[in-house]
């Protein structure tokens, strides 16, 4: 029998790997890493294949898959670009500009995965900004800051909210009735910090209007994706579960002559699923071993606490591991806290929004930077923290009174 402490070593050196995002010397990403933490537990004799089996969460797994393949082919539709190519190109000063491009990156990332609004936007946006011969950064910033906070809006803004909301079992409507306002709050102080943060910027119009912008778009397939969005809408408002109603979306775009499978097969981050597949086994591997117990004893002080401590703690837990893994270390406890509904909304909350402090906060701000870098524009980890930090307290502070007030 393995010696208890060699599990929580196992545990320890992955939660590491996951929060560098690598490994020195070797070319490994999060998911490779939470993989190879679970096969070590499964080899090592500390976790039987079963119990790997019992603790994967297959209705997170499923709703991820589900949204997956709806945004695949509204991408491939063209309806993103389609979005945002129309709005940037019918701003008429810097200021209006950020605004609408804020609000409709926050809007869209609380209906889709944030991650999927920033890949497409982030080109369109370098290039209409360099095109009005401004500075492309203040733009990007606000992209990166609105989709995240945009995305605490809903069940399915983000990878941590699909995991909150199969977990608590709240409506999908019960969620965004709490933390809408929290991400219409967020993104005007968002708009704010970045305008004043960069008032050269904003102090200068445009010298010349945007030229047009070469729009592609398949009608027949965005007319389909268009339609199986609102029927999702429609399922989820209804109180149907999310991972059924994305599950059903997906499959009615998969009947189709046109498009062939494989190309949106292609779309799916498949490393996202491998991710989250293998932190379930390592962090189920606390409670098979016997450490979530001992863990309990320090999160439930916390939880007695309320929405101050317990939002300070998961924020600074998701800067230190990221949000998703956060999540997944709070999840078994969360049903035994005084208030479990006032804790999963917390969770939501503060994991999202502490994810704009730093460049490596979030997986959307780094698709941004390196996107951007990809054009010749440099957004440096120093140059994210000038808006990023006073945002996430700003954020997370109004977040926190919020909740104190409704929940």
């Amino acid at each position: 029998m393995p010696p208890p402490w060699l599990s929580l070593l196992v545990i320890a050196l992955t939660f590491a790997g996951i929060a560098a995002g690598h490994v020195p010397g070797l070319r490994m990403n999060r998911a490779s890493i939470a993989l190879v933490g679970a096969a070590a537990l499964l080899a090592l004799g500390l976790l039987s294949l079963e119990e790997a089996y019992a603790v994967l969460d297959l209705d997170t797994l499923t709703l991820l898959f589900g949204m997956m393949v709806l945004n695949a082919n509204l991408r491939m539709a063209g309806f993103f670009s389609l979005v945002a190519g129309r709005l940037l190109h019918r701003t008429r000063s810097p200021r209006q500009l950020l605004f609408l491009l804020m609000i409709a990156a926050g809007l869209l990332s609380a209906l889709f995965l944030n991650d999927t609004i920033v890949l497409i936007f982030t080109p369109l946006v370098a290039e209409v900004t360099l095109s009005l011969r401004r500075n492309p950064i203040p733009y990007l910033m606000g992209l990166a800051l609105a989709a995240n906070i945009g995305s605490v809006a809903t069940i399915t803004g983000n990878p941590q909210n699909m995991l909150i909301g199969v977990a608590s079992g709240l409506r999908y409507t019960t969620f965004s009735a709490y933390l809408l306002p929290v991400a219409l709050i967020g993104l005007v102080l968002a708009w704010i910090v970045v305008v004043r943060t960069y008032r050269s910027e904003f102090g200068q119009p445009f010298e010349k209007d945007a030229p047009p912008a070469t729009l592609r778009y398949h009608r027949p397939l965005l007319r389909k994706s268009l339609l199986a969005t609102g029927l999702l809408l429609g399922a989820l408002l209804a109180g149907v579960s999310p991972p059924l109603a994305a599950l059903t979306s997906a499959a009615l775009l998969l009947v189709t002559r046109r498009l062939k499978p494989e190309r949106v097969f292609r779309e799916i981050d498949w490393s996202l699923l491998v991710f989250f597949a293998g932190l379930f086994v390592v962090t189920g591997a606390l409670e098979t071993t016997g450490w979530r117990d001992r863990l309990f004893t320090v999160m439930l002080p916390l939880a007695e606490g309320g929405v101050v401590p317990l939002s300070l703690v998961s924020a600074t837990l998701s800067n230190l591991i990221s949000n998703v893994p956060a999540v997944m270390l709070f999840r078994p406890f969360v049903p035994q806290f005084p208030d479990p509904t006032q804790a999963w909304l917390t969770l939501a909350m503060a994991t999202t929004l502490a994810g704009n402090l730093t460049l490596l906060g979030s997986v959307a701000n780094l698709i941004v930077a390196e996107t951007a870098r990809h054009r010749g524009i440099r957004l440096t980890f120093t140059e994210y923290l000038r808006a990023g930090l006073p945002t996430t307290f700003l954020t997370l502070g109004a977040g926190m009174v919020w909740l104190l007030l409704v929940t």
